[in-house]
């Protein structure tokens, strides 16, 4: 399977990202893509809580979860929404939500990011996503002809735990969208991709949010790019570097295959007694 991970600065702007979005996901289509992947907050980078009260929309309304569908469907490819950012019904804060599109349009699968953003990255850099986005509660897989999908978000990368679970759970592609911030991902990023990879025998797909993103209302929002896609071994198949743009990949499940015989680590988990218990 030949994916391709779309790399964009999105604006605080849902209709103009859907238009970007959508011309994207033609040009990885004709380039032979059968699984076109977007970053975290697809539809809208923003810092401002009361824009997005104003322009967000629930799942079953936004304008951009629709018009991904129909254009999946258009092209007959699988597609992997990073997230939206979502009202939710009955609730104050918002959803931050991946999906698995089927070539039909359908919703394969959903989830909700885990782990919240709340960190001090230096005293003029702060953030409290929890404000926000409340954190979903369960983990999410979904079955593809290519295999099988583990979804997580971002922060989420910080967990190991979390991709123990999804390749415990069959993953042996997972994917990590995300909107990182420029200090975090020069320290951080690249390793810790690295690491979830190597860890689990799995490829790791990572669609980023990259730049300096336009806000209409509220202050501008930067982020560090480098899409990668990271082999089950650890190798960096792509990094995108800090441009809008497409990078493509070839999937192989026998690299999954190869690398978690040479190193079985998923079979030789130990219970063990923690500290002070």
């Amino acid at each position: 399977m030949k994916a391709a991970l779309l790399q964009l600065t999105s604006s605080d702007d849902p209709l103009a990202n859907l238009n970007k979005v959508s011309g994207m996901m033609e040009q990885a289509a004709t380039s032979g893509a059968g699984f076109i992947l977007t970053p975290e907050v697809t539809n809208m980078v923003s810092m401002s809580r009361s824009h997005q009260r104003e322009h967000l929309q629930t799942e079953e309304t936004d304008p951009v979860l629709a018009g991904l569908r129909e254009k999946a469907a258009a092209l007959g490819v699988w597609l992997a929404i990073g997230s939206l950012a979502l009202k939710v019904e009955g609730e104050e804060r918002f959803a931050n939500r991946s999906f698995m599109i089927g070539p039909d349009g359908e919703i394969r699968a959903r989830y909700d990011k885990i782990h919240m953003f709340d960190v001090e990255v230096s005293e003029t850099e702060v953030y409290r996503e929890s404000d926000g986005f409340r954190p979903g509660d369960h983990a999410e897989v979904c079955e593809t002809p290519f295999g099988t999908v583990g979804l997580s978000i971002c922060y989420d990368l910080r967990f190991p735990y979390l991709y123990r679970d999804l390749a415990k759970a069959g993953a042996t592609i997972i994917l990590i969208p995300a909107a990182f911030t420029p200090a975090t991902g020069r320290a951080h990023w690249e390793p810790l991709l690295r690491a979830r990879a190597i860890e689990n025998g799995a490829y790791v797909l990572a669609a980023a949010q990259t730049g300096k993103h336009f806000a209409k209302v509220g202050k501008l929002r930067e982020t560090y790019g480098h899409s990668m896609a990271i082999s089950p071994w650890g190798d960096i198949l792509a990094d995108s570097g800090t441009d809008e743009g497409i990078v493509f990949i070839e999937l192989d499940s026998g690299e999954v295959s190869k690398a978690r015989n040479r190193i079985p680590s998923l079979t030789h988990d130990r219970s063990y007694r923690a500290p002070n218990e």
